[in-house]
């Protein structure tokens, strides 16, 4: 009977702003393998969704197909969800989000799901700034078809097989960054402390925010040889700077020597606070962080936290108009003016 959660919860338990615990942020027993990677991920969004005191049902979780896209059964079970097909999650969340705009959306992906089939959605929803969260758990690996090598698995990294991939890989925060992405992350699923404050400065992002996450496929993809292993992205990790998100309502304090950090304002006045920055890395700067991620790479790092932010990003909403007020919300009058209105509409186009 293990795959039946226990309802009891200890009565000491924390509670946020609402008066929620962690388990009104949970979902259903996982079914991943024990030690996956993508089970720490969803604990991270269940976690930075409970300190932001954000109500349960307005969140909606879109998903692809592949062990990652699993995850989200696994996290926010009182929020909407959707499930789609290989590669789709992103048009069906651009839809959703035109049709409700006052619902944070939050993608969940793959490797396999957004670097193969379904890049050509991936590229369109960083193009068009959706305001939503999108997340891969990139693995290097098709964990559910037993392992072959995924487009972003490394060159040279061994897979349980043992055999060397010889493709060079599709490096997802370095696309995004390339494709336009106001908002680009990075950070590996055992760095909760590092996770957590991303994912919270991701949702307070108004526009598209990409996070990819390293998260080992214990059953296919964690050997020796494999550079997507627990052990080696320990061994290779760099991270930018100590990450924190600070709320608007929080006392903006600082602990860090001069020139060693920074605090990046968000649009609602919210911060998030970067202490001992990489020094070729400026969050600001589209080309010093696309200098930063490719310098890392070169010298076999992975470079983790916030690579870039445009603060003063706007969203699809903004960009094509659309009406302030979910159409959910619309009343038979303002979607049915009437003829004169068309007539009128019609009369300037002649």
């Amino acid at each position: 009977m293990t795959y039946i959660r226990s309802q009891f919860r200890h009565p000491g338990l924390p509670k946020n702003d609402l008066g929620y615990t962690t388990k009104e942020y949970e979902g259903a027993i996982s079914t991943l393998c024990a030690g996956c990677g993508h089970d720490s991920i969803s604990g991270s969004i269940i976690q930075a969704c409970f300190e932001m005191s954000i109500a349960p049902h307005r969140i909606a979780k879109l998903s692809g197909i592949g062990c990652s896209s699993k995850t989200p059964t696994y996290f926010l079970g009182h929020s909407h969800g959707f499930n789609s097909v290989h590669g789709r999650m992103p048009s069906v969340a651009t839809g959703a989000s035109m049709a409700n705009r006052d619902l944070l959306y939050m993608g969940v992906s793959g490797d396999g799901d957004s670097a193969s089939i379904g890049m050509g959605q991936f590229v369109h929803v960083i193009r068009r700034n959706l305001n939503m969260v999108y997340i891969v758990m990139n693995n290097g690996c098709y964990g559910l078809t037993k392992g072959q090598d995924s487009a972003t698995a490394d060159a040279g990294s061994k897979s349980k097989k043992g055999v060397a991939n010889p493709f060079q890989p599709i490096d997802m925060a370095g696309l995004a960054l390339e494709l336009g992405a106001s908002f680009v992350a990075q950070s590996f699923s055992g760095d909760k402390e590092q996770l957590i404050p991303l994912i919270k400065a991701a949702i307070d992002h108004p526009g598209f925010a990409f996070i990819n996450v390293i998260s080992p496929c214990v059953t296919f993809n964690n050997n020796p040889g494999s550079t997507k292993s627990y052990d080696y992205v320990r061994e290779h990790m760099e991270a930018t700077a100590t990450v924190d998100f600070v709320p608007l309502k929080k006392e903006i304090t600082t602990s860090y020597q001069k020139g060693t950090g920074t605090d990046i304002k968000m649009h609602d006045g919210s911060y998030i606070h970067l202490e001992k920055l990489a020094d070729d890395l400026d969050p600001y700067d589209r080309l010093s962080a696309m200098n930063a991620l490719q310098n890392a790479r070169n010298k076999n790092e992975i470079l983790t936290g916030l690579l870039y932010i445009n603060p003063e990003s706007t969203d699809l909403h903004h960009t094509i108009q659309t009406s302030d007020s979910a159409l959910n919300s619309l009343s038979q009058a303002e979607l049915c003016p009437g003829s004169s209105v068309l007539e009128g509409i019609n009369g300037e186009l002649r």
